[in-house]
């Protein structure tokens, strides 16, 4: 972590901040999924019962609990790792699979005609590109 009085501390807040962001929102969201599996799969089970993904919801609940529990995962991991090596690879790595993870969400929402929640993703995604960015760059 650089001193409080260098200019890369703003940045590296920066990255620590949208890491600590994204591993707040996908380790809830995912472990939400992990431990009310049941609860999950049956709100999913009607909101799809209408698409062409009706017949998959078990199997993408599924996917998308690995992918964000690995994005909330690996961001955790990073922001511990800013604060003690400074390094932002995991933080990187976390970010991009949050952002892959809304792309999955994103979809899901427009499939299922759900076109406010689709759009209520928005801002976590450009969120999850900032990340990407900021933890690139240095």
């Amino acid at each position: 972590m650089p001193s409080f009085e260098s200019t890369d501390f703003t940045f590296w807040l920066l990255q620590a901040l949208c890491a600590a962001f994204l591993a707040i929102l996908f380790l809830q969201s995912g472990l939400d999924k992990v431990f009310d599996w049941k609860g999950n799969l049956g709100w999913l089970t009607g909101h799809f019962a209408k698409s062409p993904l009706r017949g998959v919801v078990p199997l993408m609940l599924a996917t998308l609990t690995v992918m964000e529990v690995a994005a909330g995962a690996l961001s955790g991991a990073g922001l511990v790792a800013l604060v003690v090596t400074g390094g932002a690879t995991l933080a990187f790595w976390g970010a991009l699979l949050s952002a892959v993870s809304l792309v999955a969400l994103f979809f899901g929402q427009r499939m299922a005609k759900e076109y406010a929640g689709a759009g209520a993703l928005v801002p976590y995604f450009l969120l999850s590109l900032v990340a990407v960015y900021v933890t690139r760059l240095r």
